[in-house]
């Protein structure tokens, strides 16, 4: 029977990322501290799988769970909002909702959002997935892409329509170009037969001289030849350097003539009104020491992507910001708050590099295990792929209809996901209802 504690500390954990749900579950019904988690959406999602969501072989809910379900009777409060900005002094966060929450500890798991590096017009005219939103406002898209194809008669704007450029070969780019190379072997005709005797024209662009950078030579070779062989045009050493008016614009000087750019080469941290500038390293990352804690803040904390430790020993300019740091530093901060409620001496962050994985289309993976010690390409690679990815998933409910969705598609080279859903045009007028429902008692006030 757990003791009750009178003096229970006021736990407020910002994000419910992997670093976020992974603190979460190791204080689930503690003795020593009372958590909520504040989150803008209601439900956690698997973010390794949100391009299979955007190019229609996963549906949303094979990939997301909902954290009141995923936290009744477990001891942990859940309220939906954004933060407006936090007084550091008084311990008090401002929120979107109108709220206010005390805390005594802060906890930002926040995450990273897309980084366009100051190019307001890629932000605008390209496709990038962050979120389970973008990933369907990129489906969405890349469909009625392909429904203006079907029924276009002029071959210039025909051919521009099926062609798409995707920025950036790490494993996001890597990943969505499998997937495009199997709709276009196995699906385009299937579904527009307008189009059987057309060509879709996936471009890869790489910065760096290899696909897969931080992987082994072997998954980079691999990742080339299988991608070349699956009709994608590989361009490295290469930079999109500019987007508009359907012209993709290399660093080359070669300019692309495409309907479609999808933007998959890097991230930078969520940053918050009132903490300061001088507790931020690079890309905006808040710097912390061994124990997770941020410079200038004896009770403020950040884990995961959001986060930078610098000189440690193998990553001397912070870890990569990748699911399994995430995952094991919101595991070693919560061990060190239990440690630090009993008066015990809390252990520095030590991060076990279990390794990487790309999947590159439906027969081929890369896997480097174990600090790149072990590597599996083909089959192995696939099936070691499949294991961990449905392992990770957050309830047995996703990883029967994750399951489901691969088995079916890899067994009929099809899956049923592919329509259009126009939820913004409600959503936007809902809220545009509300803001309407505002000024009128506003004005009433007056």
């Amino acid at each position: 029977m757990k003791i009750k504690n009178a003096n229970r500390k006021h736990i407020i954990l910002i994000g419910g990322g992997f670093a976020g749900l992974s603190f979460a579950r190791h204080l689930f019904n503690n003795t020593f501290y009372d958590v909520t988690l504040v989150d803008k959406n209601n439900y956690n999602y698997f973010t390794p799988l949100l391009y299979q969501v955007a190019t229609g072989f996963l549906e949303p809910s094979a990939i997301s769970y909902p954290f009141r379900k995923i936290f009744k009777g477990r001891g942990i409060a859940f309220r939906m909002a954004t933060i407006l900005r936090i007084d550091t002094d008084e311990n008090v966060l401002y929120l979107n909702d109108g709220g206010e929450l005390n805390y005594d500890l802060l906890v930002f798991a926040a995450g990273s959002k897309t980084n366009f590096f100051g190019s307001a017009v890629i932000e605008q005219n390209a496709f990038y997935i962050k979120t389970i939103d973008d990933a369907l406002h990129m489906r969405n898209g890349l469909i009625r892409t392909m429904e203006r194809a079907s029924v276009e008669k002029d071959p210039f704007i025909r051919k521009k329509l099926l062609t798409m450029v995707i920025a950036g070969g790490g494993p996001t780019g890597v990943e969505l170009a499998g997937m495009l190379a199997e709709f276009k072997q196995c699906l385009l005709g299937m579904d527009y037969p307008e189009l059987k005797n057309d060509i879709l024209q996936v471009y890869l662009i790489e910065g760096s001289p290899y696909l897969l950078a931080p992987m082994s030579d072997s998954s980079h070779k691999e990742a080339f030849k299988m991608l070349e062989q699956s009709g994608i045009t590989i361009k490295l050493n290469t930079q999109v350097s500019h987007y508009d008016h359907d012209q993709v614009h290399l660093s080359t000087g070669e300019i692309i003539e495409a309907k479609t750019l999808i933007w998959a080469v890097g991230v930078t941290a969520n940053t918050f009104e009132g903490i300061d500038k001088s507790s931020l390293g690079r890309g905006g990352r808040m710097i912390t020491n061994f124990y997770n804690r941020v410079k200038g803040y004896g009770n403020i904390y950040a884990i995961g992507d959001i986060s930078i430790q610098y000189n440690y020993r193998h990553y001397p300019e912070g870890h990569p910001q990748l699911a399994q740091p995430a995952i094991q530093q919101g595991k070693r901060l919560a061990k060190n708050l239990l440690l630090l409620a009993r008066d015990k001496e809390m252990k520095p962050f030590k991060y076990f590099d279990r390794g990487d994985m790309a999947i590159i289309g439906r027969r081929w993976a890369v896997a480097d295990l174990f600090k790149h010690r072990l590597h599996l390409g083909g089959i192995w690679g696939l099936l070691g792929w499949l294991f961990i990815h449905l392992i990770s998933l957050v309830n047995y409910n996703n990883k029967i209809k994750t399951f489901y969705n691969w088995l079916v598609a890899y067994l009929t080279h099809d899956q049923v996901l592919r329509m259009i859903f126009h939820s913004e045009n409600r959503e936007a007028s809902f809220h545009k209802k509300q803001r309407e429902i505002s000024r009128i008692k506003v004005g009433d006030m007056v």
